[in-house]
């Protein structure tokens, strides 16, 4: 009888143990979170309100700032994570996709790209602007070609080729008359000559007929002479001489002089046409980037993106610590969790460790059980 007691005596302070000691862990997992704001009996604070997180949430949300900025959201990390030759490349490919499907293969003509950026009137203002460069060319070239002599104005080397031309031009010139001299147009134009010259002299010019017999044997011997004087090597001479001398006489002569009648309006008017058909601006404008430049992503993939990728990525690493800091990521968090409702934070720890919590209080009661036994244990051996 006296062992069964004992038994129940053990049974229940070890149920008597475990109920404090569960009891007591669950009050203090609840005491954490528990009551969310400070209770009051009059102006008097109860102990331990409001609970250990609630009351400490500025100090968690500084120390939850310090651990995401130094051993979070670290320069290392992103270093390890994001600016890696694999994650390089990523971004130049991703970078390159764009660009071809928005900007070198898009369907949008230069004149959208143009509407776009607010430029309307591009097309009209280019060609005004070209024409107003044309027109002062022209006008400068017209004034550069009116003022000073023709020695002045022609460039040397052309002179110098068209003085060289002169004994070609006197051998052509002594050529083409003698052909023509000796050619029956020039009998009859001498014939012609020689008898209109006899009738003006009237009876003198009958005699002079009379004397020399026929005209005709007349035209003959006025062609010989005129063609030895053609052929003799003094007629080149002399005729080159002449040539020589008007060609110095022209050099002298005003360009203005020269060109007095040249109808300057109507060559710059053909020449503004025929820049403005050329242009052809608005023409020229419905058309693609890919139209101009067909071999613009393979250009680009080669040449621009690998180059601005590995220049965002060096800025990116060297500006990384100062961007970091910056971000104040402390100072983020602090204020994200001082935003926080407790319940929020209570369903965040609880929603992490709601198993090993419960298995605190199981250990709680445990421990409880075990020093009920122990108590039990005590009271029997000491009484």
């Amino acid at each position: 009888m006296k062992r069964l007691n004992f038994i129940w005596t053990l049974l229940f302070m070890a149920m008597i143990g475990a109920l404090i000691g569960g009891f007591t862990n669950h009050l203090a997992i609840k005491m954490l979170f528990r009551p969310h704001e400070a209770k009051y009996i009059g102006k008097w604070r109860l102990p331990f309100t409001p609970g250990l997180i609630p009351k400490r949430r500025d100090e968690l949300a500084v120390q939850l700032g310090k651990t995401v900025t130094n051993y979070l959201v670290t320069p290392d990390m992103f270093r390890k994570k994001l600016l890696t030759p694999e994650m390089e490349k990523k971004a130049e490919q991703f970078l390159q996709r764009k660009l071809e499907e928005h900007i070198l293969h898009s369907d949008k003509t230069l004149n959208d790209w143009l509407q776009t950026a607010g430029a309307t009137t591009f097309a009209a203002k280019t060609e005004e602007k070209i024409i107003d460069t044309v027109d002062a060319q022209l006008f400068k070239v017209k004034h550069k070609l009116t003022t000073g002599t023709i020695e002045e104005v022609v460039p040397v080397a052309w002179q110098e080729q068209l003085k060289n031309k002169i004994p070609t031009v006197t051998s052509y010139l002594l050529e083409q008359s003698a052909s023509y001299v000796d050619s029956y147009e020039g009998k009859v134009m001498f014939q012609k000559l020689i008898n209109d010259f006899l009738e003006s002299k009237g009876t003198f010019g009958g005699m002079l007929n009379m004397f020399f017999g026929d005209s005709n044997s007349l035209v003959e011997k006025v062609q010989k002479e005129v063609l030895k004087f053609i052929q003799a090597p003094g007629t080149a001479n002399m005729l080159t001489t002449l040539l020589e001398k008007e060609f110095l006489k022209l050099q002298q002569r005003p360009m203005e002089e020269l060109l007095a009648d040249f109808n300057w309006d109507g060559l710059f008017t053909s020449i503004r046409a025929y820049v403005k058909k050329e242009l052809a601006v608005d023409v020229r404008l419905n058309k693609t980037l890919h139209d101009y430049w067909p071999d613009g992503s393979m250009w680009t993939a080669e040449n621009v993106t690998p180059k601005l990728v590995e220049f965002g990525f060096m800025q990116a690493e060297k500006q990384l610590d100062l961007s970091l800091q910056k971000l104040k990521l402390d100072e983020i968090v602090k204020e994200q969790v001082d935003s926080f409702p407790v319940a929020v934070l209570e369903d965040l720890v609880l929603g992490i460790s709601r198993r090993e919590f419960k298995m605190i209080t199981v250990l709680g009661a445990l421990l409880g059980g075990v020093i009920g036994i122990v108590q039990g244990l005590i009271v029997f051996f000491t009484l």
